[in-house]
């Protein structure tokens, strides 16, 4: 590859990138901000009630003063180990966040809802719910390695 068509392939990924920045916040909805990280989905989706009303996931998966709902403690610092590798207590077989998968983790199926999920869509009761948006930039975290960033 010559110099050039190099320099021009270096440009080129540099703009996809901001491109792909952009599409991230055209797609986060009422969580502008949110990043495939866990510390900005442990800020902007466990911690935090978003505009749309749909409520902080640390209002039922807490330890602090209760046992957490399902057994799921999401709690800065203590949301990784209680996720990612781990096994549902409610529904045996499945594994909450398989890094790498985003398929075949469970945490996927709560928040949308699938038909083969034990209880109910998660966050609990009719909504509001994370937005399609919101959960591809969950699945895009797992899919990219579910790292405790």
């Amino acid at each position: 590859m010559t110099r050039s068509a190099l320099a021009a392939l270096v440009v080129f990924l540099a703009f996809a990138s901001v491109a792909c920045d952009e599409q991230l916040r055209d797609i986060a909805g009422p969580t502008p901000n949110l990043q495939p990280t866990l510390s900005s989905i442990q800020r902007e989706i466990f911690n935090t009630q978003d505009s749309s009303g749909r409520l902080a996931c640390i209002q039922c998966h807490t330890n602090v003063g209760r046992n957490p709902s399902g057994g799921l403690n999401l709690l800065e610092g203590q949301s990784f180990a209680a996720l990612v590798g781990k096994p549902s207590l409610l529904k045996p077989g499945t594994i909450l966040v398989m890094a790498g998968d985003p398929v075949n983790s469970y945490l996927i199926h709560k928040v949308e809802g699938a038909s083969t999920i034990a209880g109910v869509r998660m966050p609990r009761g009719a909504g509001p719910f994370l937005t399609e948006g919101q959960i591809s930039i969950i699945r895009r975290w797992i899919q990219l390695g579910a790292k405790n960033d």
